[in-house]
Parts: structure tokens; sequence; C-alpha cells
């Protein structure tokens, strides 16, 4: 039942914030901390516990993908719900999912903490928006019945959407829309597809069901299951976002409210690479290794391509938007690569992302906050006004360009150190892509903080509230960066049951013919050897 709790914590704290914050503002913003901080601990807590386990919990799996699946979680939940459709009410964790949950409600926590004195009208619906939202996300990442998935997918939407559009800034309203139309028309793409899908199923098996684990394996043509592929890739490359899906995040991201952006950046976007993860690629292997070249071109687009209008923003809000979409290029290089490297490297690096984008973010916020401009031109010399500011905006730009000794860098080593063993090319770009990144945390750093003060502009440096939250990202980031381990295990455990799913697809195999030839032949000898069959 924990796991019911991740999802009915925030989703009923919601309510009782709206509610007192008819009464009190103060109270409304302890209801939504307790919303977050409860769930995160007893996340943290299932992980500690789990710890021991991990990666030892494939080793009593049946054979198949049905049995490997059924045997890989750590905790479980699964009830009839619509029996009549063959949906059920199937929610499942493995080490993943802890990572995502664990991410989910800490950003969560941080977006309420960082608004604590930027929101100052509605104050009680704000935060029924927010802890919908951290509601809806920790459903999406509990998920297994595909109608419950997409259910979650599109109900955190909404609070979203509100947030943009009532709390946002300049552009609010276009924003919000354009967000809400991207992902709608995408997310109804998946729904075909899922329903095609079972239906597809049902006249193979006689079996109507959206259950994921009963759906791995469906037999179909490889036309049909390429269609269908794509219909799930088109959901979650605009969730990504991937080039040339992405042109609805900058708009929401610069006219959101910074709890907006923080989950935004932190969370809402990992979406889509957790679905590819999850569900796309495990469904259709063949397809994938199919498209796997055109995804990688996609991705080291995005790479360089949001390198480089990052470069040309203004905005600085802006700015950092536009690095997500190159961020999140080697996360769609990294799940196609489809190797060991390149996913513990995806998982890791969609934690690290989400820490120093999202602390990015707020200090943007912060600083729109006391000098009412996002316009790099109107300032400079920022560094001599609030040394502490100029000091974490240094680190969290080193983090964002990938600095060695930070988890960034960790995380986009191992990508690219995977991606070279199916594609030299995209590797080699993609680490084009990193120098684009030195340039533009740079000229960031040049245009906010260095140089003289020349607009006069007085303000007061970081709060005891923003100290404490950017202290604990940059530890986070810098025990990451010199001791992954402990994610890396973590993930391994979802890394190996997402391998073996695919293990007799054209996925998985070497890219290289000579290497494919060799491993084949060495297979046979073994095979001979042994008498038996290879």
């Amino acid at each position: 039942m924990i796991l019911l709790w991740y999802i009915l914590i925030p989703a009923v704290a919601a309510p009782l914030a709206w509610l007192a914050g008819r009464r009190s503002e103060v109270a409304a913003r302890w209801i939504a901390v307790a919303g977050t901080a409860a769930p995160l601990a007893l996340v943290a807590g299932q992980w500690i516990a789990a710890a021991g386990t991990l990666g030892e919990t494939f080793a009593a799996s049946g054979p198949g993908a049905a049995g490997l699946v059924a045997g890989s979680w750590i905790a479980d939940l699964k009830t009839a719900w619509i029996e009549s459709l063959g949906i059920s009410f199937f929610l499942a964790a493995d080490g993943l999912t802890l990572i995502m949950l664990l991410l989910t409600f800490a950003l969560g926590l941080l977006a309420v903490l960082c608004s604590w004195r930027g929101i100052t009208q509605r104050v009680g619906v704000f935060h029924l928006m927010v802890l919908w939202t951290v509601a809806g996300l920790a459903g999406v990442f509990l998920a297994l019945d595909l109608f419950l998935f997409y259910f979650f997918f599109e109900m955190m939407l909404i609070p979203m959407y509100f947030l943009i559009a009532v709390w946002g800034h300049e552009r609010r309203i276009y924003s919000a829309i354009k967000f809400f139309i991207f992902t709608q028309v995408s997310g109804l793409l998946m729904l075909v597809a899922i329903i095609a899908l079972v239906f597809i199923h049902g006249r193979e098996t006689g079996v109507y069901t959206f259950d994921f684990t009963q759906l791995l394996g469906t037999p179909m043509a490889a036309s049909t299951a390429f269609l269908l592929m794509l219909g799930f890739f088109a959901a979650f490359a605009v969730k990504l976002p991937a080039w040339p899906l992405h042109t609805w995040l900058p708009d929401a991201h610069t006219d959101a409210p910074t709890a907006g952006s923080v989950l935004l950046a932190g969370v809402l976007i990992k979406i889509g690479a957790y679905g590819m993860l999850r569900f796309m690629v495990p469904l259709f292997p063949g397809a994938v290794a199919e498209f796997r070249t055109w995804a990688l071109v996609l991705g080291v687009v995005g790479v360089i391509y949001g390198a480089v209008l990052a470069y040309a923003q203004s905005d600085m809000k802006r700015l950092v938007a536009y690095t997500s979409v190159s961020h999140m290029g080697f996360v769609l290089i990294g799940v196609f690569a489809w190797n060991e490297l390149a996913l513990q490297g995806v998982i890791l690096q969609l934690v690290c992302h989400a820490l120093s984008t999202g602390a990015l973010f707020i200090l943007v916020g912060g600083l729109q906050d006391r000098i009412h401009t996002r316009d790099l031109g109107k300032m400079g010399g920022l560094w001599q006004v609030a040394p502490r500011m100029g000091g974490t905006a240094m680190f969290f730009a080193m983090a964002s360009l990938g600095l060695p000794g930070l988890g960034n860098f960790v995380a986009e080593f191992l990508i690219l150190a995977g991606v070279w063993q199916v594609s030299e090319w995209a590797a080699v770009l993609g680490a084009v892509g990193l120098v684009f990144a030195t340039v533009y945390a740079l000229w960031m750093m040049q245009r906010a903080f260095q140089g003289e003060e020349t607009h006069g502009l007085r303000f007061a440096d970081l709060t005891k509230i923003e100290t404490g939250i950017f202290a604990s990202m940059i530890a986070a980031l810098v025990l990451l960066g010199f001791w992954p381990q402990p994610l890396i295990t973590t993930a391994r455990q979802t890394v190996d049951g997402l391998q073996r799913m695919t293990a007799q697809s054209a996925l998985a195999q070497p890219a290289d013919p000579g290497e494919a030839a060799a491993a084949a032949a060495e297979t046979e000898t073994a095979g001979g050897d042994e008498g038996g069959a290879p």
C-alpha cells in the first residue's frame, strides 16, 4: 500500500492547502511542505530498505519477458478496476521508479519553498495546483497499466496549465495554451497506439488487457509495430522535448512561475525519457532498432541546436530553457544507444539535469523578483552586489557545462561512451555539443555577473531559505560527481531488466556487421563444444 500513499498524500494535501489558504497563507504553505516532505521521507526509507536487494532481484525471475517483469518489482499493487475492458489498477516500483519518485518529491518540496515569498496571490489555489501536479507525476512513474499510465499522463497537464496561465509572466496565456496543445495532441497519438496494441493483442491471444507485462511480445507485423512505436515516440519526444518538437518548452519556461519551471525542467520533461525506457523500447524493440539512426540524428541536432540557441538569447530564463533542449538531446541518443553504459548515463543525467537546471531556474526567479527583469543587457557586475548569488550561479553554470567532479560530467561521459559503441559519429558530434555548452554557460556568467555594475542595482543577497535550497542541490551534485555508485547500483536493476527484455531483438545486436558475425560464430562454436544447440 505504500505505493498508493505516494499518490494519495499529495492528492489529499492539495485540497487541504486550498481550504487552509482561505484563512491563512502560511498554513497553506506548511500543508504543501508536509504534502511533499512526507512522501519524500517514505520513498527515501523504501530506497534504503531495498538497497540490499537491488541488483539481486532478477536472480529469481522466471524465463521470458513476462516472468522477468513479474519478478523485478520491489513492491507492487494490482487490483481489478474496469474488468470488462481489461483495465486494472496496477502500480509497481523498481530501482528506476524509486529514483524518479525521489526526484519528484524532492523538487516538489523545493518548488514550494522557492515560492514562499514570491507567490502572494491565490496562495491556497497555487499550492493545490503544485500538489496535484506532484500527485500526477507520481502516478505516471508508478502505473504499469497503460490506461492508468495515460490517465496520469494527461491529468498532470491540467494543474501545470493553470500554474503557467494564472501565476506566469508576460505571455502566460499564449505559453500555457501552446504547452497544452503540444502535449495533448501528442498524448492522443499515444492513446490511439495503446488502443491499437490492445486490440492486436486481443486478436492474437483472445485476451484484451492494458497490462503492460502481458502486452510485451505481442506478435504483429513489423510495419504495424513501427507505426505504433511512432505513436508512443510522438508523445514522449514532445515531453522530452526532442528537436523539432521542442518549441513549446522555451515559451512555457519563460512565462511559468519559478515553481512551474522547476517542476517542468526537473520532472515533467523526464517523463519523455522514462516513457521511452519503460514502455516504448520494451514493447517495440525491433521498430526502435529500425528507427535508431533517425533518433540519433534528432538527438545530435537537439544537442547542438539547443546550445547554439541558448547562446543567442538575451532573456536569462529563456537561455536556461534552451539548455534543457541540449541536455535532453544527450538523453535521446543515450536511450537509442541501448547498452548498459548509455542507459546508466541516461538515468544519472535525468537526476543531475533536474538538480542543475532546476537550481538555475530558482536563481533566475529570485533574481527577477529582486530586479524585475530577466534581460541580460540590463545586468552586469551583479557578483559585486550579491556575491553569494554570483558564486552559486557560477557553480550551477559549471555543472550545466559538465565540469569534471560534478554529476553532470559523469552522466554525459557515460552516455557518450555508450553511444560510441553504437555510432561513432553521434558520439563525436555529441561531444562537440559539450564545447558549445561551455560557451553559453560562460557567456551567461560574463553578461550577468562579471564586469562592472553600471545600472545602479542594489538588492539583497540570498535568503536563508534560498541558501538552504542551493546548498542541498550543490551537495547532491558534488556527491554524484565523486560517488555516483549508489545511484548507478539502483539503476542497474532496471537497466539489466530492460536489456533482458530486448535481448533477442535487433536492438541488442552489435552495430558493426563484423562484430555481429564474430559474435554469431563464437556462439555457434560454444554451442558445438557443449554438444547442444547454439
